[in-house]
């Protein structure tokens, strides 16, 4: 089954490490067609999309994670394609494991992520204590068992992808799992490796992180299990 696939690569000030990013995808898994959301960059992301003719859409602003996944979304559904790959833009993603993912789509299943955890353990850290956290709520909530929810890097089917372009109140973020599988999507993970962020700096410092995992951890329990369906 041939499935039409976009790549979206959310961009924040990722002027060291975007052109890796693009010549990865276009080495590795030369059969897709990709977009850079550039989130409002102040670095000099954008004259890099530019100058190089890379495929982009620019924001004027910063929107977040969640506005530049979603405008991703928006252009995947008005272009009609049939599976869209979330592939984040630091470089930690690996091209190579795009179509392990679209594999997994093309097989009927509606969200695929690639997990680090299936065939190995999670490293001992405040960040993984975390992702424990998230990963028995969703199984407390839901009874299945996700080991890697904090991975950004995944793939939605098309019936997914107009779900989360239209819907505000759905990001791709680890507690809307819960409302995915609540209404019966089927969600899988596939063994996969990630490279550690070269350049740049994640927001996700200790405080940050905090926050996020509480964050997560209320709406798994509170929030997502009661949305209507």
């Amino acid at each position: 089954m041939n499935l039409k696939v976009l790549v979206i690569v959310p961009a924040y000030n990722e002027e060291l490490n975007i052109k890796k990013v693009v010549n990865d995808i276009q080495t590795n898994a030369a059969d897709v067609d990709y977009v850079i959301v550039n989130d409002g960059s102040k670095d000099h992301t954008l004259d890099i999309l530019k100058r190089n003719h890379y495929n982009y859409i620019d924001s004027i602003c910063n929107l977040g994670l969640f506005g530049a996944v979603q405008t991703g979304f928006r252009y995947s559904l008005e272009n009609n394609y049939d599976c869209a790959i979330q592939f984040d833009g630091d470089g930690q993603h690996l091209a190579k494991y795009i179509h392990l993912l679209v594999d997994e789509i093309a097989k009927g299943n509606d969200i695929v992520i690639g997990s680090r955890f299936i065939d190995e353990k999670k490293p001992i850290s405040a960040r993984m204590l975390g992702s424990r956290l998230i990963s028995a709520s969703i199984k407390i909530v839901t009874g299945k068992s996700i080991k890697d929810p904090t991975s950004g890097f995944r793939a939605y089917n098309k019936s997914c992808i107009k779900e989360y372009a239209l819907d505000m109140n759905n990001p791709p973020e680890p507690d809307t799992l819960v409302y995915m599988l609540k209404r019966g999507k089927r969600i899988k993970e596939v063994q996969v490796q990630m490279k550690d962020r070269e350049s740049g700096e994640s927001y996700l410092n200790l405080a940050n992180t905090i926050k996020y995992m509480s964050r997560m951890i209320v709406s798994i329990f509170l929030i997502q299990p009661f949305r209507k369906r």
